[in-house]
């Protein structure tokens, strides 16, 4: 076992990461290490970067929440894995157990919960600590950098659709295309919902029509809630994954009467709200943040069967900057995975 190892490494908000030698996480009891294969870049890493959300990560820190890897070290009284087992590390780190959110099975509304990559080190490193209870069980078959974004996108846009409520053969809406938006209309069609895409960006939307969308809109030239409402009349849900305040807007006239809007992205500011419209249609709009130990599980299991496989490309750790960059730009087709391997 190595005393160091390469992250990057985040000293200042805002400024490139900095690549660097730092010692090796050593596991304590009840805690596994992790010696990280691969590790999906996503749009939560850039607001850690940034700092731009209200509670902010301690400096300096090492980002990443879609670290997979080997076991490689167990602390004493660990019992749920072994050395070698395939696991990935995801944002949720790690809840209190006992709150009345843990005990009604809503682990992510933990108050005390940690965070992989934003309270505590994350994967953009060749190691690191994490909960044996809280890590991802790997499926054999699938490759690291194909698995990596399950781990956030998978089990964030799994959870959220559903929280949207909708069942087979309804319509929902995935507004953005990204790195979790294309992920979501795989999810949704083997949900057995219908699925329509709306993006600003017409290579975005071909990608989400090649991934079973029946019906796209680009919302820089064409209003989508109006296209939708007289193509479909509606949608029963709309998940709302871009990281744009207009799409937050945009969403609640996509929504039929009736229907449930659920949140992923998560951009600074605020959106307005047509009070009017939402209390006499009835719609529901609610947050969701990434899902439980459960609902990973799950997401992770679709991928297994090959329901669901993320669009990726790779990257080398020394490239991170340039990748943020890209991301930041929205110049990135599906997720970019950091291969160690490589």
């Amino acid at each position: 076992m190595p005393a160091k190892m390469k992250a990057a490494v985040v000293r200042e908000f805002g400024a490139p990461l900095t690549i660097d030698e730092v010692p090796v996480p050593q596991p304590g009891p009840g805690q596994i290490q992790v010696k990280i294969e691969a590790s999906g870049v996503c749009h939560t890493d850039l607001h850690a970067a940034d700092g731009d959300w209200p509670v902010k990560p301690t400096l300096p820190f090492i980002p990443g929440h879609e670290g997979v890897g080997y076991v490689s070290a167990v602390g004493s009284g660990v019992t749920r894995v072994r050395e070698g087992d395939r696991v990935g590390v995801p944002w949720l780190y790690s809840a209190c157990g006992y709150c009345e959110h843990c005990l009604q099975g809503w682990e992510t509304l933990c108050e005390k919960q940690q965070n992989t990559g934003y309270s505590v080190n994350g994967g953009y490193g060749e190691y690191v600590v994490a909960d044996p209870d809280y890590v991802g069980l790997l499926p054999d078959k699938v490759g690291f950098v194909e698995i990596a974004p399950i781990l956030c996108a998978g089990v964030t846009v799994y959870k959220g659709l559903k929280v949207t409520d909708t069942r087979p053969g309804q319509w929902v809406v995935i507004s953005g295309i990204g790195g979790l938006g294309h992920v979501a209309v795989q999810y949704a069609r083997a949900m057995g919902l219908r699925v329509a895409a709306v993006d600003i960006d017409d290579d975005k939307l071909a990608l989400a029509r090649r991934l079973g969308a029946e019906a796209t809109v680009n919302a820089r030239t064409t209003d989508p809630a109006t296209w939708l409402q007289k193509e479909i009349g509606g949608a029963h849900g709309v998940l709302v994954t871009a990281v744009s305040p207009i799409a937050f807007s945009q969403a609640i006239g996509m929504v039929r009467r009736g229907g449930t809007i659920a949140l992923n992205g998560l951009p600074p500011g605020d959106f307005g709200t047509p009070i009017f419209d939402v209390v006499l249609k009835g719609i529901t709009i609610r947050g969701s943040i990434v899902g439980t130990r459960s609902d990973l599980q799950e997401s992770l299991d679709f991928a297994a069967h090959g329901d669901v496989k993320a669009t990726v490309s790779t990257a080398k750790l020394d490239d991170i900057n340039d990748v943020l960059g890209r991301l930041r730009n929205g110049k990135v087709e599906g997720r970019v995975v950091l291969d160690f391997a490589a």
